[in-house]
């Protein structure tokens, strides 16, 4: 089949590449537009479109799936539309413009998690295993119907970063039986059953931790916002980002909500219940750095978290 394949980030280049490899062919790519990146804000092309270029593939740039955008894609004459986190919707009558319509690559047991961040809110959730699901794309969010789907374990200590990379690549076996299933007509799709949940983009507040929730609680969530939008604590109004942080295995002393001590097994800040270690953290203007190396610079002073503050 000629395929339009749809994606942005680096969590969708697994997919690009693996139908790149397959029997079919890959007649375009559909791309956002370059966006500024780092603290010099330098316009630079998404990874997919990077990945596009470097297989020799034509790109198309489009925030939005407009009328004219439409146009270029259905002179392609795509059999089928594969989508993997694009980032925007597929409206009529580019919907309905390939023979097959379009299919998406989703990361959640479905209906579980409907929406832009099934990963996040499933690790937020405590859940200990996930889904990559292909479904054939409707105007309803995440409703269609499902080719194929299958389950992975999440490992306990895992963050939003680290689980999606695996599951992207997880996730090509089932996009290449789906897009296989489709074309030689040896796949079904089935309904959705169950009760639907769904996953918003998260915000910044949602990234705030909250010490008094009980420390099984706060990791979650901080491993559901890690990398993005970024763990973090204030102390004093000040921001304080936390990129690594684990529950010890070891007894840990009793600390207070929000009460900061350090030990040879590091630096520890007090929860709810149990003490949540910090192994990275990144104070507001400065760059990330080694915990030890953070709480050496206070030089003795006595720190706790504005507990007030925390969402």
């Amino acid at each position: 089949m000629r395929i339009v394949f749809a994606g942005t980030p680096a969590a969708a280049v697994p997919s690009l590449e693996a139908l790149h490899r397959s029997r079919h062919t890959v007649a375009a790519v559909v791309t956002r537009d370059d966006a500024p990146q780092g603290r010099k804000r330098v316009l630079t092309p998404s990874p997919v479109a990077q990945a596009a270029s470097e297989l020799g593939l034509p790109v198309i740039k489009a925030n939005r799936l407009d009328a004219e955008v439409t146009e270029r894609i259905t002179g392609f004459a795509p059999h089928l539309g594969v989508i993997v986190a694009y980032g925007g919707l597929v409206r009529e009558p580019l919907l309905s413009a390939p023979a097959h319509g379009w299919i998406n690559l989703h990361f959640s047991a479905l209906p579980a998690w409907r929406g832009a961040a099934p990963v996040q809110h499933a690790l937020i959730n405590g859940d200990t295993s996930i889904d990559t699901t292909v479904f054939q794309l409707t105007t309803g969010l995440d409703e269609g119907d499902i080719w194929c789907a299958s389950s992975t374990d999440i490992h306990p200590h895992e963050t939003a970063g680290a689980l999606l990379e695996r599951l992207a690549r997880i996730g090509t076996h089932d996009l290449l039986r789906a897009v296989d299933g489709i074309d030689d007509g040896s796949l079904s799709p089935r309904s959705q059953s169950g009760s639907a949940s769904y996953a918003g983009k998260l915000t910044l507040d949602q990234a705030h931790l909250d010490l008094r929730q009980p420390a099984n609680v706060v990791y979650n969530r901080f491993r559901g916002v890690t990398p993005e939008p970024g763990a973090f604590v204030t102390i004093d109004g000040a921001r304080l980002k936390i990129h690594a942080a684990w529950l010890p295995d070891d007894a840990a002393p009793a600390l207070e909500a929000g009460e900061f001590s350090a030990t040879r097994g590091g630096v520890l800040v007090g929860t709810g219940t149990t003490p949540l270690r910090l192994d990275r953290v990144q104070p507001a203007g400065k760059p990330a750095m080694a915990a030890e190396d953070w709480w050496r610079g206070q030089q003795g002073r006595s720190l706790t978290v504005d507990l007030e503050e925390s969402a």
